[in-house]
């Protein structure tokens, strides 16, 4: 059952740590007061706070965060010049899954970019997350491109990007 007091919301500093753990483990609920925030964290959240085509959205219900995701609006001279939303880092609390949750989270956020003028919403999600995959789909994410990735630097956490 969705939560009558849902909010998706720009994430806080201090929520930081509770992002963090859920971006560490997709299928375990992890701690936020055992994540290391660290520099780096920091400064890229930093970032993400002071830039206008990113934000860094949680979803939640005046307690823990139950999901979050990252939006980049993207300028483009395809469809009219109309900028397109960028998804990444969706995540919704383990313990929390199969309740709607995922699907509100991602209808806000399509609703937040409708707003904003974006002609589409784009995501990417690894090959192996058929269970994600199947969850786009049902949301209407139709599987249109092959996606690439040239890795520049290797990932600091060791996680795939």
């Amino acid at each position: 059952m969705i939560p009558s007091d849902l909010v998706l919301r720009p994430a806080t500093r201090a929520e930081l740590p509770a992002v963090l753990a859920l971006l560490a483990d997709e299928d375990t609920v992890v701690d936020p007061s055992s994540v290391d925030v660290t520099e780096a964290y920091a400064r890229a959240f930093a970032a993400i706070e002071a830039d206008p085509r990113n934000e860094m959205l949680v979803l939640t219900d005046g307690g823990p965060v139950l999901g979050c995701l990252q939006i980049t609006y993207i300028p483009g001279l395809g469809r009219g010049g109309a900028e397109r939303a960028l998804v990444e880092a969706v995540r919704i609390r383990p313990d929390r899954r199969g309740g709607g949750l995922g699907r509100e989270l991602m209808e806000r956020a399509a609703a937040r970019a409708r707003e904003r003028g974006c002609a589409l919403v784009q995501l990417t999600s690894g090959k192996r997350r058929t269970d994600a995959h199947r969850f786009y789909a049902s949301l209407g994410y139709a599987p249109s491109h092959e996606g690439f990735k040239l890795a520049l630097d290797p990932d600091p956490v060791g996680r795939p990007s």
